[in-house]
């Protein structure tokens, strides 16, 4: 605990990563007496939860991503720097970004999860998962070149393969994912193309567990699989993937093994800790799950390091109702917070009581006007569930500007029915179609086209 007479340097509060836990703790510290420094490897915050709206061409990676400068413009306190941390002393209390050692009095970890393929990681070429922009970017070029080579193929099994999606999980992701691809091609699509009717793509959503949206209600979760039939979308439930390959999804159903050939597999089944949480085990003996998240104690700090916090996605809090807190924005909202309020305490001599999530609920969109919101005491389906959805998404966008796009993209989208966002990139695509992109006029950092 470090003394804050005026004659000591300020006390130096190091956040490492720019995800919603990151982000809020910095913006909770922006009048404090500290000097706050937030690294990360990307130089925005990005808005997780419609990154599946991404992947299916409603919104534009720019509409849900926010400039961490822009955002902490205004917090004199608080610098912003571009870098990955990749190791930590804490005995010196610094942490490592390249050949640069960085100094800390509070050390805040937050940075966050990947997706998991549970031991099978070479499935990752076959089936992307949504963590990223690059993900979501991925999953927007698999999805509609799909369409496009059905377009083109003659061979009637291999159009059906082409036109065959399958999304593994069936959380909010997976249900998110499964109706926004069933409105493509039902409603948005069907008379963009000659050769194809794109009302006959086959969508199936797999869960392993026995309905979707486990953490929902039971009466929401049926809803939620009533309103995909009704879009289109065949789910089933009791289902494990037990391998992808060669544009094969191989299911086990009890005690029956099925094949589905499909062009386009797309992961939304579960997630493991961010390499920190290795790195944190090796460095200050931290005990981690088996997801490689970082148990923490009840004031979200490591054992035996008071001053070193891990926040979000990485941290596994298992002090309230005996297991893990989902890993969900709200948690690392409220984590950042605490942290941050827990410092200013600590510098005055004081404390906080024990870290305590209050859950205010759970949302998951199924399509135009349909989705499912648990609050526990009251529970919403259906038109004013979906208007729910939207006004809660809106409202935790961080930027003003975001808001606005956002808000008028919706709505343009809800009248019109259209997805302005469906764009193909990537020189992998264009390839396959017979087209030379080399000399494109494209980003000179990436090579990619400039507008995705």
């Amino acid at each position: 605990m470090v003394n804050s007479l005026d004659n000591n340097p300020p006390h130096q509060v190091l956040i490492v990563g720019g995800g919603f836990g990151g982000l809020y703790a910095a913006k909770t510290l922006a009048k404090a007496a500290v000097n706050v420094t937030l690294i990360d490897k990307r130089n925005f915050h990005l808005f997780q939860p419609l990154l599946y709206q991404v992947a299916t061409g409603a919104l534009s990676p720019a509409d849900i991503s926010s400039p961490l400068r822009s955002v902490l413009s205004k917090s004199k306190n608080t610098k912003v720097l571009l870098g990955e941390v990749n190791n930590i002393d804490p005995e010196a209390q610094k942490v490592i970004v390249g050949d640069e050692a960085i100094p800390y009095d509070t050390l805040i970890v937050a940075t966050g999860a990947k997706h998991s393929y549970f031991g099978k990681d070479n499935w990752e070429e076959f089936a992307p998962g949504l963590k990223t922009v690059e993900d979501a970017i991925e999953m927007r070029r698999r999805i509609f070149t799909a369409f496009e080579a059905a377009e083109k193929e003659t061979d009637p099994v291999k159009r059906r393969a082409w036109l065959t999606f399958v999304i593994v999980g069936g959380g909010p992701t997976g249900v998110e994912l499964a109706g926004a691809i069933a409105e493509l091609a039902n409603q948005t699509l069907t008379e963009d193309f000659r050769s194809i009717d794109t009302s006959e793509a086959k969508i199936l959503l797999l869960e392993g567990l026995d309905r979707i949206l486990p953490p929902f209600a039971p009466e929401l979760s049926q809803e939620a699989e009533a309103s995909l039939t009704r879009l289109g979308v065949i789910v089933q439930t009791k289902t494990l993937v037990t391998n992808i390959e060669n544009d094969i999804v191989t299911l086990k159903q009890g005690d029956e093994v099925k094949e589905i050939a499909s062009k386009t597999v797309l992961w939304a089944a579960g997630v493991k800790a961010s390499a920190m949480g290795k790195v944190l085990a090796e460095r200050t003996a931290a005990e981690c799950d088996r997801a490689g998240r970082v148990i923490v104690e009840p004031d979200l700090s490591i054992k035996g390091h008071p001053n070193i916090f891990v926040i979000g996605d990485l941290a596994n809090f298992p002090h309230q109702n005996g297991k893990p807190l989902p890993g969900v924005a709200p948690v690392a909202k409220q984590q950042g917070e605490y942290v941050a309020e827990l410092v200013q305490k600590r510098l005055v001599g004081s404390n906080l009581p024990p870290f305590a999530y209050t859950d205010y609920g759970s949302l998951a969109m199924i399509g135009h006007n349909s989705a499912v919101v648990d609050f526990g005491f009251i529970k919403l389906k259906g038109f004013f569930a979906w208007l729910f959805w939207l006004l809660i998404h809106i409202y935790f966008l961080i930027e003003f500007n975001n808001k606005l796009v956002v808000m008028i993209q919706w709505a343009w989208n809800y009248f019109t029915r259209n997805r302005g966002a469906r764009l193909i990139t990537g020189q992998e695509s264009l390839t396959q179609f017979g087209i030379d992109n080399s000399n494109s006029y494209t980003s000179a950092d990436n090579k990619q086209p400039v507008n995705v």
